[in-house]
């Protein structure tokens, strides 16, 4: 039976070589290509942080429904377009054990107001 591998002659450039070269290439590559796959998908916890002159408009006032179990409810905002505020209804989100939600907010900071995005908090 003759091998698909070019014998080539030499020091560790023989067709067994060539195979165990074949073999480590065939575990390395996945391995490293899962890594790069794995990393890339690592989160990301950048930030762009929303400050504008404009104060937003008074909560409106809305009757939250009926609590439901295994569920928290997400309550409406007021989110900033890039030129006027729109009313974002609120919503139900699934509970994360161990975790309340803080809603989102908007701070006054230096005369202007700074947006602060819902976000989970242990506890």
């Amino acid at each position: 039976m003759k091998s698909s591998f070019p014998a080539v002659t030499g020091p560790r450039t023989g067709p067994v070589c060539a195979r165990k070269r074949v073999r480590a290439y065939a575990l390395i590559l996945p391995a490293a290509a899962a890594a790069l796959f794995l990393g890339a998908m690592s989160p990301v916890h950048a930030q762009v942080g929303i400050d504008i002159q404009i104060a937003p408009p008074a909560p409106r006032i809305l009757v939250a429904p009926p609590p439901r179990p295994g569920w928290v409810w997400a309550p409406g905002f007021w989110r900033w377009d890039g030129y006027r505020h729109v009313w974002v209804d609120g919503h139900w989100m699934r509970e994360r054990r161990g975790f309340h939600w803080v809603p989102e907010a908007w701070i006054p900071r230096h005369g202007r107001y700074h947006f602060v995005p819902g976000h989970w908090v242990r506890g």
